[in-house]
């Protein structure tokens, strides 16, 4: 059933935003001027991810709270739909702060001024913080959905040789405090050969539509959405932290 409601919101989302026309980049300035309060505050943000690292959690691999990234279809260029990632990718991992009305208090607990500020930003979906190990990339893969778009802060990321983000063909460099808003709807990658950790906030708002489609992206997320794919991500998020407790070894 998810995956049907998917395919009928594409379908109605992608003749509203251009489908094959629609941008791969987006002016901060003029689509979601609110996530420069996100940017601005990079010192406090980043901070508080340290925090994270610091405390010696485990941190949960990306396939593990969506298992989509690791049993994928290849793309379908008319819907978006599936993605290229064929394989786990066990050193994308990820720590989760806000999905669909969902509020992961353990995590939000060593990021309360980082929280305090996503409640600001308008429209939000998701917010997380993604590691991204040294000398290990991600494959060619496109999101889901195209009801909304994706903004990145960067929070850690090597000054010599940083990974290249190739989003529509399009590169992209990661620079500390510095930020960007795109649509991952596209095909995109992330080629990385060098030998620190990379780490970025990101921060997924529901995409600027026309007021017929927006009403039914928001009835599709926070209502079907929340209730099926969220619940799950939580439950899956519950069990890894489970497996090994939170703060231990």
């Amino acid at each position: 059933m998810e995956r049907y409601v998917a395919l009928a919101m594409n379908h109605i989302i992608g003749r509203a935003c251009g489908r094959l026309r629609r941008p791969t980049f987006f002016d901060i300035d003029q689509t979601y001027p609110q996530l420069h309060e996100l940017t601005r505050n990079f010192p406090v943000i980043r901070e508080e991810f340290e925090r994270v690292l610091a405390h010696g959690g485990r941190l949960p691999a990306y396939h593990e709270l969506d298992p989509k990234y690791g049993n994928a279809e290849p793309p379908r260029p008319n819907n978006q739909l599936g993605t290229k990632l064929t394989v786990p990718e066990p050193h994308w991992n990820v720590f989760m702060l806000y999905l669909l009305g969902h509020k992961p208090e353990r995590n939000r607990s060593l990021c309360p001024e980082t929280c305090r500020l996503l409640e600001r930003i308008p429209n939000l979906m998701q917010a997380f913080f993604s590691i991204l190990e040294p000398r290990r990339s991600i494959a060619l893969h496109v999101g889901p959905y195209l009801g909304y778009i994706r903004y990145h802060l960067g929070l850690r990321v090597p000054e010599n040789d940083p990974p290249m983000f190739l989003v529509n063909s399009k590169p992209y460099v990661w620079r500390e405090g510095q930020a960007m808003l795109f649509d991952d709807s596209w095909p995109h990658e992330v080629i990385n050969h060098c030998d620190e950790l990379r780490a970025v906030l990101i921060v997924d708002v529901l995409r600027p539509l026309p007021v017929v489609p927006q009403l039914l992206n928001k009835a599709a997320l926070f209502g079907f959405a929340a209730n099926t794919y969220g619940r799950s991500v939580m439950r899956r998020m519950e069990r890894s932290e489970a497996a090994v407790p939170f703060g231990g070894g």
